[in-house]
């Protein structure tokens, strides 16, 4: 199981919520996971990092230098798939393409020690982990003092790689984060182009294009396929792995041996429960069609899941049968084994705990840019994908997959 700390370059404000740019790091966000480790590069640590397979952290902000601009907002707020309304409100945008210079990135197997002084003798204070990113403070010798996250301190110049801006973009993922009620994705970059999807509040979109962003639209990868959304309405944000420090290593591990023995317990409850449905589904004719949850665990969570295939796909729904989003479909799945779950697609990042992809097993929820699905095994997924495909299966690698979390 691997987990990532993320460091989150902020490059857009609501006046209601305006960052005040600076140089340094300041956390905003929820932890994030992602990339596999492998093997530490500090010899003085090697043994130990052998010992280590997961990442994971929290999001951290850099704000840059931040212009505003007043404009007259078209809101797209319409609960159905109708043209938006033109509105007379204010709005502030600063949204800017993501600047890239400056940024270390480490260039390591696994991660590198954070150390309290410039000496491979000093104590330890956390690790950067690979292709994760900091800021250089100051050079001494050959060792840099870093600030990533909550840590800073010293590592050795030989592991980290700055101002390189290529390496720098590669290695980060550029997310349009919705700040309206309701977002509409368009063909092209115009409010004269058709929908082609609509994304709730608080949602996120990989960026897949900036091309436009000029002319106040960014290309956004979807379910329907990639489309433009207007930068009014989103948070544009670019995203890193950043260092963990030696008390956050130990409140995450604390945190994910927590939640498997919550799964553990919800197993067994939704075990219990399911016997109970099953036995007042024989009695309830509106039940015979679909079997009541049967067992517990993943794979009873993956074989419940499937025999909805077919039932329509509905914006903003929660209904197996009657029509549900992505979202809605993930959650009510899992509702019905006890569990509580988001109806939000970038919310469902953080829930459980995270696995890697190669470790996939059937029950997992599988995240990609603006949608949720649940892995069923033998490299398949099953989804609520949209309006023309309904409740359907898929290949898990279709699309780009950004985590991979486990409920049980």
């Amino acid at each position: 199981m691997n987990r990532n700390r993320k460091l989150k370059i902020v490059t857009y404000s609501l006046a209601a919520g305006l960052l005040i740019g600076s140089t340094s790091f300041a956390s905003v966000a929820a932890p994030l996971a992602g990339a596999t480790a492998a093997l530490s590069t500090d010899v003085a640590t090697q043994e130990e990092a052998n010992s280590y397979s997961t990442l994971s952290g929290i999001n951290l902000a850099m704000a840059g230098m931040l212009s505003t601009a007043t404009t007259e907002a078209e809101t797209e707020v319409s609960e159905s798939d109708t043209e938006a309304v033109a509105s007379t409100e204010e709005e502030t945008s600063t949204n800017q393409a993501a600047d890239y210079s400056g940024v270390a990135i480490a260039q390591v197997d696994n991660y590198v020690n954070v150390r309290s002084e410039a000496s491979e003798d000093s104590e330890v204070l956390g690790k950067l982990y690979n292709n994760s990113a900091a800021e250089v403070l100051e050079t001494e010798g050959d060792w840099y003092k870093i600030t990533s996250g909550s840590v800073t301190g010293y590592v050795k110049s030989e592991y980290v790689v700055v101002g390189d801006e290529q390496l720098a973009a590669s290695v980060s993922t550029r997310y349009a984060k919705v700040n309206t009620t309701t977002l509409y994705v368009r063909a092209e970059a115009t409010t004269d182009s058709s929908i082609i999807c609509m994304v709730p509040v608080e949602d996120d979109l990989t960026v897949t294009d900036e091309s436009t962003l000029d002319s106040g639209w960014v290309k956004v990868s979807t379910e329907e396929g990639d489309g433009y959304v207007s930068t009014d309405y989103v948070t544009l944000t670019t995203e890193y792995v950043h260092a963990e420090s030696k008390e956050e290593e130990e409140a995450r591990l604390a945190k994910e041996e927590a939640e498997r023995k919550a799964a553990e317990e919800a197993a067994q409850k939704a075990a219990a429960a399911a016997a109970a449905k099953s036995s007042a589904a024989s009695s309830s004719a509106a039940s015979q069609s679909y079997a009541a949850p049967s067992g517990s665990g993943g794979s009873a969570v993956a074989s419940y899941a499937c025999q909805f295939v077919g039932n329509p796909y509905v914006y903003g729904g929660s209904s197996l049968t009657n029509g549900t989003d992505c979202s809605g479909f993930v959650m009510s799945v899992y509702a019905a084994f006890g569990v509580g779950l988001p109806h939000s697609s970038s919310a469902d990042r953080s829930v459980g705990y995270a696995v890697s992809v190669d470790a996939m097993q059937p029950g997992d929820i599988v995240c990609y840019s603006g949608h949720v699905a649940i892995y069923v095994g033998n490299g398949t997924i099953v989804h609520a994908s949209n309006p023309t495909n309904g409740i359907c299966y898929s290949n898990v690698n279709y699309r780009t997959i950004l985590a991979v979390r486990r409920i049980f």
